[in-house]
C-alpha cells in the first residue's frame, strides 16, 4: 500500500513533467478568430514598416512545409545541437527571415560570436518583429522569443550580450533562414 508521503511526491514530480514537456504550449494553435490576425511589422525590403497577416497553418501543413528538424524547433519548442546549425558560423551580408512564413527577424550587422554555438545577436530588426514570453520549462527560467506573425519558436533571449542593448538572443539555425544582401 503506498503511502501518502509517496502518493504526494509521484503526483507532484508527475505534474511537473506534465508542465515540462516539449510542445506543452499549443503555440501556433490558436485559431485566427481569436486573434487579431493584422499585426504591424518591419520589411527590410521595403525598408520600412508594413501591415502583414498574421500565419495560421495546421500541423500537417507545417509538417508538409518544413524538415523534420525544423518542424521540431519551430512548432514543438525543439533546440538544435550547438555548433551544428547552418549559420551559426555565418559572415555574410544578409537578413535572417522566419523559416517558417519569411518575417524578417535580425540583420548581419546585429550578429556577433556569443561562443555559445548557436547564432546570437544584440537586437532583432524591429521589436515588431519578435515577441517574447516566460518560458519556465526544463526547471529554469528563461525568455523564449518566437516570430510575431506565425508564433514559430526562434529561440530564447538572455541579459549577458554585449553593448549597447545588453541582450543576447540566442536563435535556432533550424528556425531561420539566410537571405544574402549586397
Amino acid at each position: 500500500m503506498i503511502n501518502r508521503r509517496i502518493f504526494l511526491i509521484t503526483c507532484f514530480f508527475g505534474l511537473i513533467a506534465a508542465c515540462n514537456r516539449k510542445g506543452a504550449i499549443p503555440v501556433a494553435t490558436a485559431t485566427p478568430a481569436a486573434v487579431k490576425s493584422q499585426i504591424r511589422l518591419y520589411s527590410a525590403e521595403k525598408k520600412g514598416y508594413i501591415m502583414s497577416d498574421k500565419v495560421f497553418k495546421s500541423e500537417t501543413e507545417w509538417r508538409k512545409l518544413l524538415t523534420p528538424e525544423q518542424y521540431n524547433v519551430a512548432r514543438e519548442q525543439g533546440t538544435e545541437q550547438a555548433f551544428t546549425g547552418e549559420t551559426w558560423n555565418n559572415h555574410e551580408h544578409g537578413i535572417y527571415q522566419c523559416v517558417c512564413c519569411g518575417n524578417d527577424l535580425y540583420r548581419s550587422e546585429e550578429k556577433y560570436e556569443s561562443g555559445t554555438g548557436w547564432p546570437s545577436f544584440w537586437q532583432p530588426i524591429a521589436p515588431e518583429n519578435v515577441t517574447t514570453r516566460e518560458d519556465n520549462s526544463f526547471f529554469s527560467r528563461r525568455t523564449e522569443v518566437t516570430c510575431s506573425r506565425c508564433a514559430a519558436h526562434l529561440g530564447h533571449v538572455f541579459n549577458d550580450g554585449p553593448k549597447p542593448t545588453g541582450l543576447r538572443y540566442c536563435m535556432n539555425s533550424a528556425a531561420m533562414k539566410f537571405v544574402k544582401t549586397p
